[in-house]
């Protein structure tokens, strides 16, 4: 008798609120298919080694609840596969013998590269479908849509912050928050704006690609002067920890030895970035015959893994169910988000870069001079810059790109709708020629 394949379930990568209602609601559409659904622990970690013991048997029973909770039901690691083919090839073999043909695994972008990995390995026998998943909300899903975990991060980010906010000007103090958010600044940003704090730096505000830690400090040490030209002695400054990411290579080595994980990525939390930038900000301020009493926090653990705010709940669980859907009825090879208020696939190879052969998780390089007008442009940091699309190509020309480059790399942007036009201009968009401006004068 052979025995009924079954559905595995993977999380890898960091913690986020929702993880388990994820996990709950696509057992659960599972289970009422007669589909056996289990949990491999610890994401790749073990299956990757050929180690099949790790592994939980999920049913309705075991899950019905768990939507509440944060943290993942299963684990979760950072264990990437597709660093060296054997473990890539073991992956797959592991999930043979445990009698598996389809898998969902819940990560970011780095869980969703390993993903279409392991879909191409498996070559058929296993059918893959992701589910996106980063409180930093930086993943290639459609335009204004949320990565699940971000909005219960801002709330309760907003939360911490708001009680500094009191201490501060209680005690006279400021304080440094670092916040997660390794290639994006949207979560130091939501969590600044909402919460109201004096000063919020993000990596996109820094044009290029380097950054040196002396500007940063100036800004610091500018608007703590500024407060007291207020006569306010205190502050809250938000930075997100992916400023680390944008500084010069001297600056970083200065800092420590930087450790990278099993993806290559900054260790960014063994870099102590609030002390680093307290500690020069109050040198600086010493220049100027200023003390400042200065506290350095990082928030971002304490986000990670709380349990989801209803958004979050109703959305995972609303991911879990589609991603279940889509693979029970044949689905393969996707990301699974929603444009329009419908549950969509994003398909591998359409979000594969043709240099790379990465999945384009982020639409284009955070380093690129593009992604920083556009960014800005996002985040509505300085509308009037944006009055109209022609003023748009101007900004794209000066960083020597070309609106056609623009334009595809941030396409979402026009077919959301989101750039400024005036009826006359259609919809094609050009960079104004010396020509086409003596003609509009005339």
């Amino acid at each position: 008798m052979i025995a009924p394949k079954k559905l595995a379930i993977l999380v890898a990568g960091g913690p986020a609120p929702g993880i388990n209602s994820v996990i709950g609601a696509a057992t659960i559409r599972s289970a009422m298919e007669g589909v056996d659904v289990i949990g491999i622990k610890d994401g790749f970690q073990w299956i990757m080694e050929g180690d099949i013991s790790h592994t939980k048997e999920l049913n309705i029973q075991n899950v019905s609840r768990i939507h509440f909770r944060g943290g993942s039901y299963i684990g979760i690691s950072r264990s990437n596969p597709t660093k060296n083919k054997k473990h890539l090839e073991t992956t797959v073999t592991s999930l043979l013998r445990l009698n598996v043909d389809k898998l969902i695994t819940i990560g970011g972008d780095d869980t969703a590269f390993s993903a279409m990995k392991v879909e191409e390995m498996a070559a058929g026998r296993i059918s893959v479908v992701h589910v996106p998943k980063t409180i930093d909300n930086d993943l290639d899903i459609p335009h204004g849509i949320p990565t699940f975990g971000f909005q219960t991060a801002r709330h309760i980010g907003v939360d911490i912050v708001k009680n500094l906010m009191v201490d501060a000007q209680t005690t006279s103090r400021w304080y440094f928050v670092v916040t997660m958010g390794r290639k994006a600044g949207h979560l130091a940003l939501g969590i600044g704006k909402a919460a109201g704090s004096t000063i919020t730096l993000i990596p996109e505000e820094f044009p290029g690609n380097v950054s040196k830690l002396s500007h940063i400090v100036d800004i610091l040490v500018g608007a703590i002067i500024k407060r007291l030209s207020y006569g306010k002695s205190d502050g809250v400054a938000i930075l997100a920890e992916g400023l680390v990411e944008h500084l010069d290579a001297a600056d970083l080595q200065d800092m420590i030895n930087v450790e990278r994980d099993a993806h290559d990525n900054i260790r960014i939390a063994e870099v102590n970035f609030g002390e680093i930038l307290k500690a020069k900000v109050q040198q600086r301020l010493k220049d100027f015959n200023l003390k400042v009493t200065i506290v350095a926090k990082n928030i971002g653990y304490e986000l990670r893994c709380a349990d989801p705010i209803p958004f979050d709940m109703e959305y995972t669980r609303d991911l879990g169910y589609s991603a279940a859907q889509f693979i029970l009825t044949g689905g393969n090879g996707a990301m699974v988000s929603i444009q329009n208020g419908h549950f969509i696939p994003l398909f591998f190879k359409d979000i594969l870069d043709p240099i790379t052969k990465k999945t384009k998780v982020r639409m284009v390089d955070p380093s690129s001079e593009a992604f920083y007008i556009a960014r800005k442009y996002m985040l509505r940091l300085n509308e009037s810059d944006f009055e109209d699309a022609h003023e748009l190509a101007k900004y794209a020309a000066t960083c020597g790109v070309s609106l056609e480059d623009f334009k595809s790399q941030f396409s979402y942007l026009i077919k959301n709708d989101m750039l400024y036009r005036t009826p006359e201009m259609g919809t094609k968009l050009e960079i104004p020629t010396a020509e086409s401006k003596k003609g509009a004068k005339k």
